[in-house]
C-alpha cells in the first residue's frame, strides 16, 4: 500500500516548493520499530535531496523552459507530418474506390466512344452509299458524254461534208444563176421575136393566135407549117387562158377538137378522147357541126367549113 505526504520548502526566490513523497506502507495494522526507523532515515535523505535541488533550481528552470518550447515545436512538426502521412495512408488505403472511380470514368468514356463510333459508322455507310450512287451517276454521265462526243464528231463530219457540198452547190448555183440570167436574156429576146411573129408564152408552152380567118382544115395546116397544131385544152387554167385571148377575136377561134371521124365521139387532134368539156350553155349541138370554136363564154360546135381565127400550140 502506497502512502503519500507533502512537504513545503522555501527557495531563495521565496517560491514555495511542494514535494510529494510516496511511501510504501504495510497493509497490516501494526509495524515494528525497525520499519519506523527506516522510514525516518528515508525522509531525512529526501529532505537533503530537496535542499540540493532548491539550490540549482533557477538555472534548471530556464533550461527546462527552452527544452519545453523546443519539444513543443518538435511535437507540432511531428503532428503535421503524421497528419499528412495519415491523409496519404487514408488515400492509399482505399485503392478499390480509386479503381472503381477510374473504372466508371473509363466505362463512361468507352460508352461515349462507342456512341461516336456508331455515329461515325452510320455516317460512313451513308457516305459510302452516296459515293456509290455518285460513282454510278458519274459512269452514266461518262457514257452519255462519250456517246454525245461520238455523235458530235459524226455531226461535225456531216457538217463538214454538208458545208463542202453547200459550197459546191453555191458555186453551181452561182454558175446556174449566171446561165439563167443569160438564158433569160435570150428568152426575152426570143419572146420579143415570137410576139412579133404572133406567139404567146403560157406555162412553158407557146401559143400562136392568128390574125386572119380560115376554115378548120386550113387553120390546122397553118399550125403544122409552124411546127405546131391546133390547141389542146388539158386544164381549167389553160381554158381560162384561151378564153382571155379569144375575147379580142370576134365570133371565136378554132381549137383542136372534132368529131369528123366518128359522129358524136369528140377527139383531140393528137387522137386522145375528150375527158373534160367546157361547152357553153348557149350551144346547141347538131350533127352537121363537126368542129369546135372557143368564145369567151365557152365552146360551140360549128361546121368545119366556116372561117374563124385559130390558136396553134
Amino acid at each position: 500500500m502506497f502512502h503519500s505526504f507533502k512537504k513545503e520548502l522555501k527557495s531563495d526566490d521565496d517560491e514555495d516548493v511542494t514535494v510529494v513523497i510516496y511511501t510504501l506502507a504495510d497493509d497490516s495494522e501494526g509495524y515494528d520499530t525497525v520499519t519506523e526507523d527506516a522510514r525516518t532515515k528515508s525522509n531525512q535523505q529526501i529532505q537533503h535531496t530537496v535542499t540540493g535541488i532548491h539550490r540549482g533550481g533557477n538555472k534548471c528552470y530556464t533550461l527546462t523552459a527552452v527544452c519545453v518550447v523546443l519539444l513543443c515545436v518538435l511535437l507540432l512538426t511531428a503532428v503535421a507530418v503524421l497528419w499528412i502521412r495519415f491523409n496519404n495512408l487514408t488515400t492509399e488505403s482505399n485503392p478499390l474506390q480509386q479503381l472503381q472511380t477510374s473504372y466508371n470514368n473509363l466505362t463512361k468514356e468507352r460508352d461515349q466512344l462507342q456512341t461516336s463510333y456508331n455515329t461515325l459508322t452510320k455516317e460512313r455507310d451513308q457516305l459510302q452509299t452516296s459515293y456509290n450512287t455518285l460513282t454510278k451517276e458519274r459512269d452514266q454521265l461518262q457514257t452519255s458524254y462519250n456517246t454525245l462526243t461520238k455523235e458530235r464528231d459524226q455531226l461535225q463530219t456531216s457538217y463538214n461534208t454538208l458545208s463542202k457540198e453547200r459550197d459546191q452547190l453555191q458555186t453551181s448555183y452561182n454558175t446556174l444563176t449566171i446561165e439563167r440570167d443569160q438564158l433569160q436574156n435570150k428568152n426575152n429576146e426570143f419572146q420579143k421575136k415570137l410576139e412579133n411573129l404572133g406567139w404567146i408564152s403560157f406555162t412553158s408552152k407557146l401559143y400562136y393566135i392568128s390574125t386572119e380567118k380560115k376554115s378548120w382544115t386550113e387553120s390546122r395546116e397553118d399550125c403544122r407549117k409552124r411546127g405546131a397544131d391546133l390547141v389542146i385544152i388539158n386544164s381549167k387554167e389553160e381554158q381560162e387562158f384561151v378564153d382571155n385571148v379569144s375575147e379580142n377575136k370576134c365570133y371565136g377561134v378554132y381549137i383542136g377538137l372534132t368529131n369528123r371521124d366518128n359522129e358524136g365521139v369528140w377527139k383531140w387532134v393528137d387522137g386522145t378522147s375528150m375527158t373534160t368539156a367546157y361547152w357553153s350553155s348557149l350551144n346547141g349541138i347538131r350533127d352537121i357541126d363537126d368542129c369546135v370554136i372557143n368564145r369567151y363564154n365557152g365552146w360551140f360546135d360549128r361546121p368545119c367549113t366556116e372561117t374563124y381565127y385559130w390558136i396553134c400550140e
